[in-house]
This record gives structure tokens, C-alpha cells and sequence, in this order.
């Protein structure tokens, strides 16, 4: 099985490590590269030859929000394609009329309250 490429994008160092253990403890072939910073992430992307599978990325950031950050991403050719699935803490319910009426189009995730929950979305995920 190929290993598959995830780039994670959030500002809150302690949600970067739960979500690294959590895809860690799974045993799955994934590497994760992690950026606190959305306009790094858009400017190593711009640069890049290799393309994650996968970005997840927070709502909530300085600088650029997960929605701001996913207009700029879809604006650049050959980042268009790249799976995103954003993540924050308000419900679903809440977040995706929200994003569909500012015009985004994305999965979306809540943030889970355990460990033991990332752990099973993670697992579901990938």
C-alpha cells in the first residue's frame, strides 16, 4: 500500500500533537507534515514538485482563516485538486450552511472532544 501524504495546518500546537498521535497510533503508511502557518502552507505549496493527498486544515487561524486559506488554495493551478477536509470546534450543523453560503465547498469535521474519538475518526479517514 502506498504511503499516503497528509499536510496538517493548524496554529494550536497542542491540536497538531493529539492529532499527530492519534494518526500515529493507528498503524496506518501515512506521514504527516504539519505547519502552523497558512500562508507558509500556501507559499510551500506554490513551491512544491510533490502534492500531499490530503490537507487537513483548522478554521480558526490568524492571519488566514481554513476558508480564506481554501479560496487561495483552489485559486493556484494544480492545487485545485487537493482533498481538504477543515476542521474546528463548532458543530457541523453549524459550520457547513455557514461555508456554503460564503461559497466553500469542503468536508468539514468537528473537533472531537477525546482522544479516543480522533482516534476513530482518523481510522474512519484513512
Amino acid at each position: 500500500m502506498p504511503l499516503k501524504e497528509i499536510l496538517l495546518i493548524d496554529d494550536d500546537q497542542d491540536d497538531l500533537d493529539n492529532f499527530i498521535d492519534a494518526i500515529g497510533s493507528l498503524n496506518k503508511n501515512v506521514s504527516c507534515h504539519t505547519l502552523r502557518s497558512p500562508l507558509k502552507a500556501l507559499e510551500e505549496l506554490a513551491d512544491s514538485k510533490k502534492m500531499p493527498d490530503l490537507i487537513l486544515l483548522d478554521y480558526n487561524m490568524p492571519y488566514l482563516n481554513g476558508m480564506e486559506f481554501l479560496r487561495r488554495l483552489r485559486a493556484y493551478p494544480g492545487l485545485e485538486g487537493i482533498e481538504v477536509v477543515m476542521f474546528s470546534t463548532p458543530e457541523e450543523n453549524v459550520m457547513l450552511p455557514w461555508l456554503a453560503k460564503n461559497g466553500i465547498s469542503v468536508k468539514y469535521i468537528s473537533k472531537p472532544d477525546t482522544f479516543e474519538e480522533l482516534k476513530t475518526l482518523f481510522s474512519a479517514m484513512l
